[in-house]
C-alpha cells in the first residue's frame, strides 16, 4: 500500500466531550455510505422479482434488504478506516466522520467488523448461507482485493473491485432460488462492464483529488483521449450483456425494449463524450459528469424493468 503523508484522521475534529449525540449517530450512519448503498439494493430486489417471476415474499425481500445493508455497510465503514489517511487530504472525502474526528479509527473498525459478522449470520439464519456466503464474499473482495490490494496499485482497481458491487445481483436471486443461474450471471456482467464506465467519468472530475494522494486512477494516469476510448469500449460490451436476457428466455418484450432505448441513449452520451475528448474539449466543457449521472438513470432503468417484466409476459 502506497503511504501518504496526512494530517491525522481526526484533526479537523472536536475532542470527545464535545460531540453531540445526534451528530455521533449520524456520523456512523455516514460511514456505511448510504447512497451507495441505495444503488447497490436497486440491483437486488428487481432480481428477486424475477427469479420469482412475479412478486416475491416481502418479509424475504426485507430480510435480504436489511443484510444487504449491514453487508455493505460494514464494507464501507472497513473502507474508510483504511483509506482515513487519503480521505485527510481529498476534498470530496474531507468530511468523512474520521477526517473530522466524529468518529475515532478505533470505533470505525470495530463498527466495520461487527456489522460484518451481524449481516452473515443474519443472511444464514433468515434468508440462506449461500447469500451469506455470497454477501461475506462480497464484503472481503471490497476491503481485501479492492481497497487494500488494488485501489493505490493499478489503473484497473475499479474494473476487478468493480465485481464486489456486482454481487448483489447474485445475492437477490440466490436469496429467492437458493441457487444461481445464468440469468443471474448475465445481470452480474452488465453490473460488471457499467461499474467502469459509470466510475471514470467521475474520477475524470475529480481526477487532481486522486493525483494528489498517489491512488492511480485510469484519468490520472492517461488522457481524457484515452480514458474516452475505454468508456465506449465497456458501454458497448455492456449493452451487448444487457440483450442476451431475451434470447435465452428468460425476459421478454418490455425489458428487452427498455434495454434498447436506455442503452441506445448511453452509448449516444458516450460517444458525445469521446467526440468532446477527441477535439481537445477541458474543464466544464468536457461535460463527462452528464455520463455518470445517466449512467444511475440507466442501471435504475434496467433493473426496474427486470422487476416489472414478468409481469407482462
Amino acid at each position: 500500500m502506497t503511504a501518504v503523508e496526512s494530517r491525522p484522521a481526526g484533526v479537523l475534529g472536536t475532542a470527545p466531550g464535545h460531540r453531540p449525540f445526534g451528530a455521533r449517530v449520524m456520523a456512523f450512519v455516514a460511514l456505511t455510505k448510504p447512497r451507495i448503498i441505495e444503488l447497490l439494493l436497486i440491483t437486488t430486489v428487481p432480481v428477486m422479482f424475477l427469479a420469482q417471476q412475479g412478486v416475491p415474499s416481502m418479509w424475504l425481500v426485507l430480510a435480504t434488504c436489511t443484510g444487504g445493508y449491514l453487508s455493505a455497510g460494514g464494507a464501507n465503514a472497513l473502507n474508510m478506516y483504511i483509506d482515513r489517511d487519503i480521505d485527510a487530504l481529498m476534498d470530496r472525502t474531507s468530511q468523512r466522520p474520521l477526517v473530522t474526528g466524529m468518529v475515532s479509527p478505533r470505533e470505525c473498525l470495530a463498527f466495520g467488523i461487527t456489522l460484518g459478522v451481524v449481516s452473515t449470520v443474519w443472511f444464514g439464519l433468515l434468508v440462506n448461507w449461500l447469500s451469506a456466503a455470497l454477501a461475506l464474499g462480497a464484503l472481503l473482495f471490497y476491503v481485501v482485493v479492492y481497497t487494500m490490494l488494488l485501489k493505490r496499485r493499478t489503473t484497473q482497481n475499479i474494473v476487478w473491485g468493480g465485481i464486489a458491487g456486482c454481487m448483489p445481483v447474485l445475492i437477490g436471486w440466490s436469496s429467492v432460488k437458493n441457487e444461481i443461474s445464468w440469468a443471474a450471471v448475465i445481470l452480474f456482467l452488465v453490473i460488471f462492464f457499467w461499474t467502469p464506465p459509470h466510475y471514470w467519468p467521475l474520477s475524470m472530475k475529480v481526477k487532481d483529488d486522486y493525483a494528489r494522494v498517489g491512488v492511480p486512477m485510469l484519468p490520472v494516469v492517461a488522457g481524457n483521449k484515452a480514458v474516452a476510448r475505454q468508456i465506449v469500449l465497456y458501454s458497448w460490451v455492456m449493452v451487448g450483456v444487457s440483450l442476451l436476457l431475451q434470447p435465452l428466455g428468460y425476459t421478454g418484450w418490455f425489458y428487452t425494449a427498455v434495454a434498447l432505448a436506455s442503452g441506445g441513449w448511453w452509448l449516444w452520451e458516450a460517444h458525445a463524450l469521446q467526440a468532446r475528448a477527441k477535439a481537445g474539449v477541458t474543464g466544464a466543457k468536457l461535460k463527462e459528469m452528464r455520463l455518470f449521472h445517466w449512467s444511475i438513470t440507466y442501471v435504475s432503468l434496467l433493473f426496474v424493468a427486470v422487476a416489472v417484466d414478468p409481469f407482462l409476459r
